[in-house]
């Protein structure tokens, strides 16, 4: 959705451009993100959309790689890019539907986290050594 609205604010001008050393910074922010969930896409061969315990490949929890200061670096690379992605896009409307992923995406970290908490063997203690979920210092 906020593709769409970016193209329709650029379409229709609804908005004026951001300067060029803020879209470098938004720019920067995206390679962050990307960067970081691609960290936590190597390091984790447990990966998935979907959340679920796999137990047929003897899933375990992973604490090393960024999954040593937080638990979802997969999200929180996904949230950096989102975040930033309407700036760089000259598209300020696109950070409303943006705002809705992000609460979709924290709520969908939070019901992960819990899942993994009640189901995955050793999570609980990693949970208490890695207190973070997306926000080291925040949550």
């Amino acid at each position: 959705m906020a593709p769409l609205v970016a193209g329709l604010d650029a379409r229709f001008d609804w908005s004026p451009p951001f300067s060029l050393p803020v879209k470098l910074v938004a720019l920067a922010i995206i390679l962050a993100g990307y960067t970081l969930g691609s960290y936590a896409l190597i390091e984790n061969r447990y990966f998935s959309g979907v959340v679920r315990i796999q137990r047929d490949r003897g899933h375990r929890v992973v604490s090393s790689g960024p999954y040593r200061w937080i638990r979802h670096p997969g999200y929180a690379g996904a949230l950096l890019a989102y975040l930033a992605t309407p700036v760089f896009l000259d598209a300020p409307w696109a950070f409303l539907p943006t705002v809705f992923l992000a609460i979709a995406l924290l709520i969908r970290t939070g019901l992960e986290d819990r899942t993994l908490q009640d189901q995955l063997e050793g999570y609980r203690e990693y949970a208490k050594r890695v207190q973070y979920r997306l926000l080291p210092g925040i949550w």
